[in-house]
Protein backbone atom coordinates (compact mmCIF):
# COMPACT_ATOMS: atom_id res chain seq x y z
CA UNK A 1 0.00 0.00 0.00
CA UNK A 2 2.97 2.36 1.06
CA UNK A 3 4.13 1.78 -2.81
CA UNK A 4 0.89 2.70 -4.56
CA UNK A 5 0.67 6.36 -2.32
CA UNK A 6 4.30 6.91 -2.78
CA UNK A 7 3.76 6.13 -6.66
CA UNK A 8 0.35 8.31 -6.92
CA UNK A 9 2.37 11.08 -5.17
CA UNK A 10 5.29 10.99 -7.58
CA UNK A 11 2.48 10.61 -10.72
CA UNK A 12 0.94 13.40 -9.01
CA UNK A 13 3.93 15.79 -9.04
CA UNK A 14 4.86 15.00 -12.67
CA UNK A 15 1.14 16.36 -13.67
CA UNK A 16 1.83 19.46 -11.52
CA UNK A 17 5.05 19.91 -13.38
CA UNK A 18 4.11 19.35 -16.68
CA UNK A 19 0.21 20.28 -16.80
CA UNK A 20 0.95 22.93 -19.45
CA UNK A 21 2.90 20.23 -21.54
CA UNK A 22 -0.29 18.00 -21.42
CA UNK A 23 -2.89 20.65 -22.31
CA UNK A 24 -0.64 22.16 -25.25
CA UNK A 25 -0.71 17.79 -26.47
CA UNK A 26 -4.65 17.56 -26.37
CA UNK A 27 -4.94 21.06 -28.17
CA UNK A 28 -2.63 19.70 -31.20
CA UNK A 29 -4.33 16.11 -30.73
CA UNK A 30 -8.17 18.12 -30.61
CA UNK A 31 -7.30 20.92 -33.40
CA UNK A 32 -5.99 17.19 -35.79
CA UNK A 33 -9.24 15.52 -35.25
CA UNK A 34 -11.44 18.51 -36.17
CA UNK A 35 -9.03 19.04 -38.89
CA UNK A 36 -9.58 15.34 -40.15
CA UNK A 37 -13.52 15.94 -39.59
CA UNK A 38 -13.74 18.88 -41.31
CA UNK A 39 -11.60 17.18 -44.02
CA UNK A 40 -13.94 14.54 -44.01
CA UNK A 41 -16.82 16.79 -44.91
Amino acid sequence: MQAVASGYRGLSLLVDLNWDRLLYLATIAGALGAGAFLGSL
